[in-house]
């Protein structure tokens, strides 16, 4: 959902040049995206259209200029795989709060600023996975909400 509703929040920006991905500590690769998780997608104004899952790897990670995880043990998963990518491996919740609580304006920025941060301050984005779609709301709206500040700073540089 997160990469899907950060495409959109891109493609409304008019934002140029960025591409996002969506890859899985633990993804079976090869998989449509969820049912529950393509309507709420598409409530909240993305594509879910020709989404397949695929499984992280170091290529994926060392290619990126910001990695988001939804939770705390996906992003130690990230850095198992990646370890030289902590300072562009965050939480969700972690690179918007250190946006919005810490002033970050770039990626740099989200590094260094990150033990100003309290802890208290993160929350984990919740994997759906098996649960209803009431709950799927609830993540999606959680994920359309935490994308703003971070890709706002993703498009200042």
């Amino acid at each position: 959902m997160a990469e899907r509703l950060a495409l959109s929040y891109l493609v409304r920006l008019r934002a140029a040049g960025f591409v996002t991905s969506s890859a899985g500590t633990h993804a079976l690769a090869g998989h449509p995206i969820e049912p529950h998780a393509a309507r709420i997608v598409e409530k909240l104004g993305g594509d879910a259209s020709d989404f397949l899952s695929q499984r992280l790897t170091p290529k994926i990670v060392n290619d990126a200029d910001l990695v988001l995880t939804m939770t705390t043990a996906h992003r130690d998963d990230v850095l198992k795989v990646a370890p030289r990518q902590l300072n562009r491996t965050f939480t969700l919740s972690e690179a918007a709060q250190l946006v919005l609580q810490c002033g970050a304006t770039n990626v740099a920025d989200l590094a260094a600023c990150r033990p100003e941060l309290a802890a208290n301050l993160l929350t984990d984005v919740p994997d759906p996975i098996g649960q209803d779609e009431g709950f799927f709301a609830e993540i999606g709206a959680q994920i359309y909400n935490l994308l703003p500040p971070v890709l706002d700073l993703c498009q200042r540089g």
